[in-house]
């Protein structure tokens, strides 16, 4: 008989499924012990000897895991593959202490909740990463030590705050500089010239001006109303002919796969979910959704910053591109990501659909509104990772004078081939940012008149 522990009742309920009737599965409900709240558990004089406390719902979940082991040959820690999943393992194996006497204790981590990710677990067991559990160790350390300090003093100061710890401190500080910059800063005028010109077929364009007396413009060069109107002057002077129009295509390529932070940031823009509702989501995604009477794992481990995928799912994402959307959105080779952050561990893929052919559209029945949502930005954003590049034509006109002395420009562009903005367009923060489909100019050739439709000088303050 084997006994395999995992973090949670809903897991276990699905593992179980998987492994059979030799496999007992059962929770952890978490970590099975902790710091206690008192002083005293972490001694720094003393090597950081850290003394720990099993609540009654660990000592519920470690007699559960005791009474198993009766007549059991082996113990499996199955919890999750992180820092915090390794650590609870660590945590079951030294509390069960004597109880494993003569029983094989195995770790096994997996990164997706199906048969097949189960199965290939349980035939690679390794020993505890003891590495990982140091540095487990060594965050609850930090957030003891810097929690235990300033917490009474956030109870005195903001009545009704939980806690301050290693994080919200640092979080703290920033806002208060932030604060600090706001009160300090003094807003600085300054103005552009805006003009609407009509070419010879009629159509309407909008231009800035970008030199004036021959010099280019820099941000506070038209600094009050004065310089504005005088600029403005310069512009109706007149007359106006297309100068040049440069014209060059450029390739967008697609995001990579989320990792936890991008899926939080992006569900948050485009589905109005914060952090917290996005992880509760994620998390019941990834242990699994009764679809047809059998529990099915949709999304691979939702705690990562790695944006790298599995061979076998970059080649679904190929096959299932060319299948709907034709040869000419796949690219020549599979693209292969590669986290920017210097200090990634990247121990895990990047968040996936487990099987890139379970549509949103044919699923959707099975999941809750919410669910779907996420579970449709997930599939998108993977499959589009594998998608060919947009090609877009971006355009700019210079419209000047005979001598070139005054000169206004637009800019435009248009998507030439839409690739994998065919399927997921990323939302920004800044829509300035981003280097979509942009205004559309007219055909323009140089040396073509245009006429002075409106001029507008514009007050603008930076922020």
């Amino acid at each position: 008989m084997h006994v395999v522990v995992v973090e949670s009742p809903a897991k276990a309920k699905t593992i179980n499924k998987y492994l059979g009737k030799d496999y007992v599965v059962l929770a952890s409900f978490g970590h099975v012990r902790d710091l206690p709240a008192k002083d005293g558990s972490v001694e720094p004089g003393n090597d950081f000897h850290m003394h720990w406390e099993t609540d009654a719902r660990g000592k519920k979940a470690l007699s559960e895991i005791s009474k198993a082991l009766k007549g059991a040959d082996q113990l499996i820690l199955a919890t999750d593959p992180d820092r915090e999943g390794e650590a609870i393992s660590w945590h079951v194996q030294a509390e069960l202490g004597k109880k494993l006497k003569g029983i094989d204790v195995k770790r096994v981590v997996f990164n997706e909740i199906t048969k097949t990710a189960i199965l290939a677990a349980m035939k690679a067991p390794r020993a505890i990463d003891q590495e990982l559990v140091d540095a487990y160790m060594a965050r609850r350390a930090l957030d003891y030590l810097v929690g235990f300090t300033l917490s009474p003093v956030l109870w005195r100061k903001l009545p009704g705050s939980r806690s301050a710890g290693r994080v919200q401190s640092v979080a703290l500080r920033l806002v208060c500089e932030r604060e600090s910059d706001i009160e300090r800063f003094r807003a600085r005028e300054y103005w552009t010239v805006e003009a609407d010109l009509t070419s010879k077929g009629g159509a309407v364009v909008t231009a800035t001006l970008s030199q004036l007396n021959g010099k280019k413009l820099d941000k506070f060069d038209l600094a009050g109303e004065a310089d504005a109107l005088a600029a403005k002057k310069a512009v109706e002077a007149g007359p106006l002919d297309v100068w040049r129009v440069e014209k060059k295509r450029v390739k967008r390529h697609p995001f990579a796969p989320f990792t936890t932070s991008t899926l939080q940031q992006e569900a948050s823009r485009k589905l109005g979910f914060s952090a917290k509702h996005t992880m509760q989501l994620a998390q019941r995604l990834y242990e699994g959704v009764d679809i047809g009477g059998e529990t099915v794992g949709l999304i691979t481990y939702m705690r990562t910053d790695g944006v790298t995928m599995a061979e076998e799912a970059i080649g679904a994402c190929r096959s299932l591109i060319t299948r709907n959307f034709g040869a000419d959105y796949l690219p020549a080779a599979p693209r292969l990501y590669k986290t920017k952050a210097k200090n990634a561990q990247e121990a895990h893929e990047a968040i996936r659909p487990t099987d890139v052919f379970k549509k949103p559209e044919e699923i959707g029945r099975y999941l809750d509104r919410d669910q779907l949502r996420l579970y449709e930005l997930i599939w998108k954003r993977t499959l589009a990772s594998q998608m060919e590049s947009a090609e877009m034509d971006q355009v700019a006109a210079d419209f000047a004078d005979g001598k070139r002395k005054t000169v206004l420009r637009a800019t435009g562009s248009t998507i030439a081939f839409d690739g994998f903005l065919k399927l997921y367009r990323e939302d920004r923060d800044d829509p300035e940012d981003d280097e979509g489909e942009g205004k559309r100019l007219p055909p323009l050739n140089e040396g073509e008149s245009v006429s002075l439709k409106d001029v507008r000088p514009l007050q603008h303050f930076t922020e």
